[in-house]
């Protein structure tokens, strides 16, 4: 579906009908305007074009305490398609989904670095171009590519103004990919994706302020209030992996010292590790081998982890402190390891936050696993077909 196809859809009135519908349905035209104080000829109308266009289908009739029984609306899931795209560090992962982010086709690639902006593009289009082409009937239904990219983004312009494990710096990806594909291309921050990909399909709808904290090869974290990303005035935040927990500690990507990311992330726990572990003769190359050997009862790994659990609790606990959210969602690789790390983390929260109150705060691991990011990218475009007003 063509770039100005997709502006045509949208419309404050018709994103308010459609949103209405996907939260309420199975629901009536009359239930519509009393809900949302839209008038009753204007949902009418607008239904009649959303079931034109193939975004709304019709149901068995409802009930009525009397007269004509209403026919009841939902939105028909398959009729509009997205591409969601996990764009690095560590590799290129794509995927096409339907409304309900159904997943139906998949492609990945792993970055091999160093990589100029040129090849990284390249490896972007190639990816996009793949499952378009293995979409088949699909084509002419997908509405738009999001992409979850890894550092600081520029969300209206879609730049990638920092990727600092990819070493690269102010990528067009929007025009890019605009130019290539004539699709719509939204392009946010990997933590922020997962964040609203939370808040889409993770079962969260009763927490009206969310934080998704993705640790793995860094650690970032995003900011849902009543179901709107927060970005900041600068659109820096979320960077939690970067809040300073030791001044002088060890230097981190971002050319400071003692940043959560340089003690949590992955490859950090793994450094430790080495630098801690007495056993010579284990080889240990990642966190994964971290987390394999302490499942296997290496009480140094175990008692590691548990370390990386208490350091992970107090950069929560100033998290719970500065946005005090109702909800905190933990993914990521690192999180894999949730046997030896949520203990800690928990007890370290109860035992740091400053009232009582704030002990209650859910911290929870993400149910989407692995896909939280990729079903993020996507719901990038259905926030925008639902509801296009957003906030800083």
């Amino acid at each position: 579906m063509k770039r100005g196809t997709f502006q045509l859809m949208k419309s404050v009135n018709k994103s308010i009908i459609l949103n209405k519908i996907r939260t309420s349905e199975p629901i009536s035209r009359a239930q519509i305007a009393k809900d949302t104080s839209v008038s009753a000829p204007t949902v009418s109308s607008i239904v009649k074009e959303l079931i034109e266009q193939g975004l709304v289908r019709e149901s068995a009739l409802g009930h009525s305490s009397g007269g004509r029984k209403p026919t009841l609306l939902h939105i028909n899931t398959n009729s509009l398609y997205v591409i969601g795209v996990d764009a690095g560090p560590e590799s290129v992962e794509c995927i096409l989904t339907d409304l309900t982010g159904r997943i139906y086709e998949r492609t990945s690639e792993v970055l091999k670095r160093p990589i100029t902006k040129e090849k990284f593009i390249s490896v972007l289009k190639e990816n996009i171009q793949t499952l378009i082409e293995s979409s088949n009937s699909k084509q002419d239904k997908i509405i738009g590519i999001g992409i979850a990219m890894h550092g600081v983004v520029d969300v209206e312009k879609g730049i990638s103004l920092v990727a600092p494990i990819l070493n690269l710096r102010n990528i067009p990806i929007k025009e890019m990919l605009e130019a290539e594909f004539n699709l719509t291309v939204k392009v946010e921050n990997d933590a922020r994706a997962m964040a609203l990909g939370e808040s889409w399909f993770g079962g969260h709808e009763a927490a009206e302020s969310m934080v998704a904290v993705n640790i793995g090869r860094g650690v970032g974290a995003g900011v849902v209030l009543k179901g709107k990303l927060y970005h900041g005035s600068q659109g820096i935040a979320g960077e939690l992996g970067h809040m300073t927990i030791d001044i002088n500690g060890e230097v981190c990507e971002c050319g400071n010292r003692g940043c959560l990311q340089t003690l949590v992330s992955g490859e950090s726990i793994a450094a430790r590790a080495r630098n801690q572990i007495t056993d010579d003769t284990l080889s240990i190359k990642s966190g994964v081998d971290i987390f394999e050997l302490a499942q296997g009862g290496n009480k140094e790994c175990v008692g590691l982890l548990n370390e990386t659990g208490d350091i992970i609790g107090i950069g929560l606990t100033n998290l719970i402190h500065l946005l005090n959210p109702r909800r905190i969602v933990l993914g990521g690789g690192v999180m894999n390891s949730e046997k030896f790390l949520m203990p800690n983390i928990l007890d370290t929260i109860q035992k740091r936050v400053l009232v009582d109150e704030a002990k209650h705060t859910d911290v929870v691991i993400t149910k989407l696993g692995s896909d939280a990011t990729l079903l993020g990218a996507v719901s990038l475009l259905l926030i925008e077909l639902f509801e296009p007003i957003s906030i800083g």
